[in-house]
């Protein structure tokens, strides 16, 4: 009991020293800003294209990859390998499609990419609604890694110290956005990019030596351990059970591969920095650093079924988000030995720190949505900047709480699971509307609202009639029964949907397209000319 209580302090020690050093970052960086919409929201375009890339890198690599990817490996093998792979070649669509014309186009928000052809008023409340959603579900993903790792590092599944730990992390996060905004945010980032860098890369060469470098003799231990013989290393051991499970695998792999180019927190960092190129060179050194990190995931993820074990990984908890901490307890040595305490106290201050980074970055991009886009567009523009503002603080703390109330509630299902559901979302919303601002000559104000609802509305209604809410053991509301919808990723059904809603809204529009906007439009975005 005493190395418990070693490496829960001394985890709870580094922790303190991390909430410390980022409060102390964004108190210096509210002392020295101007107070203006562009200092707040983009951090005044100052960034150079690798500190852009490394926050970029920091606001990705969120609990859901350190966590819930590793954890989903450890359980289910190479299905779990999916979300690895997803969540990387997501970053092709946005360095060939998205990353210079939306930097070239927009301002703050993904409405101004939208807003620069259209009318503005509806355009921007349907675009701020879906970036708040999106940016909630997120959130609710963080908030669970968060309370699950307390979880084990209290020794065990105290409801109190997980609700008070995701209440907590939820007060933190409102603090570096209302006192520090983009600038203070973007630095948290970049130390938390590097921290967990070398932690993944500490435990990938650990868990190697612990094999001698021998690649198959791990893959065969996972195997081995995981209580799935060989099944462990093929296709089809989460998603392979028959026709419905093998649509949810196609519906998850769309939602994470066109999802990310359509999250506001990712589109918001393109702003930061002073031109397309620049925004371009960000993405490339995002990429370099993702791409390394996701390639550890997978090592860590049969390093967990390998050392530890499929079933203790589950008995620890149940979705598999402590897996990572759990081999790095066994990598140290063990539960009473030195090196085990210490291994294990560094990752979870690390992953602590993954959460308040990516939750700061969320949070911030969401109340600029609620800000810039809902809050002065009903004010009818006539909002004043230094109000926006104070509007996006207060609403800060309103999307605080609604995240805390929610990551309170889906406190037992898998974090990487609950940001596929954000993923979709983005994918079914923000996306569709992206893409056809950008290249389609004849998109109209009509055909951009309904391309907006016609994805939100569609992935919320089926994700709440899916097997995630109701009708299982597993489901959030495990005792009633409402599910109509079969799959637990609405993707399959609800992006195409979305780009439907698009093509009808604008071939039924009543409005001509504006030729001239849109020729405007288009020179900007590929030239840079007129671009803020």
């Amino acid at each position: 009991m005493s190395a418990g209580r070693d490496h829960q302090a001394l985890a709870l020690l580094l922790f303190s020293a991390f909430v410390a050093a980022t409060l102390a970052i964004t108190t210096w960086v509210s002392r020295n800003r101007r107070g203006s919409a562009e200092e707040f929201y983009a951090g005044g375009r100052l960034f150079s294209p690798m500190e852009n890339g490394f926050a970029i890198a920091g606001d990705y690599m969120s609990a859901a990859s350190f966590l819930g990817i590793s954890g989903l490996i450890a359980l289910f093998g190479y299905d779990g390998m999916l979300y690895s792979v997803g969540f990387l070649v997501a970053w092709l669509v946005v360095l060939l499609l998205v990353a210079e014309l939306v930097r070239n186009c927009g301002r703050f928000t993904l409405a101004d990419v939208i807003a620069a052809r259209m009318s503005e008023r509806p355009v921007r409340i349907a675009a701020g609604t879906s970036s708040v959603t999106v940016s909630v579900l997120y959130l609710v993903a963080q908030m669970v890694g968060a309370g699950s790792l307390v979880a084990l590092l209290l020794g065990g599944s105290s409801g109190a110290a997980r609700s008070w730990t995701v209440i907590g992390v939820g007060a933190l996060m409102v603090v570096y956005v209302s006192l520090g905004g983009m600038r203070a945010t973007t630095w948290i980032q970049i130390v938390k990019a590097v921290l967990l860098m070398a932690g993944a890369v500490t435990l990938t060469v650990l868990v190697l030596m612990r094999f001698h470098g021998d690649i198959n003799l791990l893959l065969n231990t996972a195997a081995d351990r995981s209580g799935h013989g060989k099944e462990f290393l093929s296709p089809g051991l989460r998603y392979g059970g028959g026709w419905t499970a093998r649509l949810d695998f196609i519906s998850l792999g769309l939602a994470l591969v066109l999802g990310t180019a359509g999250l506001p927190h990712i589109l918001s960092r393109f702003y930061t920095v002073p031109t397309a190129r620049a925004a371009r060179r960000s993405v490339v050194w995002a990429i370099g650093l993702i791409g390394g990190f996701y390639l550890m995931t997978i090592v860590l993820g049969f390093g967990a079924a390998a050392v530890v074990g499929s079933a203790e990984v589950k008995s620890a908890n149940a979705a598999g988000n402590t897996a990572v901490p759990l081999l790095a307890l066994d990598l140290g040595g063990g539960a009473g030995s030195t090196g085990g305490t210490v291994l294990f106290a560094v990752v979870a201050a690390v992953a602590f720190a993954t959460i308040l980074a990516v939750v700061a970055g969320i949070t911030l991009a969401s109340s600029a949505s609620v800000a810039h886009d809902l809050y002065a567009s009903l004010r009818r523009r006539h909002a004043k900047q230094h109000s926006e503002v104070a509007v996006a603080r207060v609403a800060a703390a309103g999307i605080g709480a609604v995240a805390i109330g929610l990551g309170l509630l889906a406190r037992d299902l898998n974090v990487a699971f609950l940001v596929g559901l954000a993923f979709a979302v983005a994918a079914s919303a923000n996306l569709p509307v992206l893409l056809y601002t950008l290249f389609w000559r004849n998109f109209t104000t009509r055909g951009a609202a309904w391309s907006i609802y016609g994805g939100l509305v569609p992935a919320l209604v089926l994700v709440v009639l899916s097997p995630v809410v109701s009708g299982g053991p597993h489901a959030l509301f495990p005792g009633v029964d409402f599910q109509f919808f079969p799959l637990e990723n609405p993707g399959l059904v609800s992006i195409p949907l979305g780009f439907l809603a698009g093509w009808l809204g604008t071939l039924t529009s009543p409005e001509p397209p504006d030729e001239a906007r849109h020729a405007e439009t288009e020179v900007r975005s590929l030239t840079g000319a007129g671009a803020v």
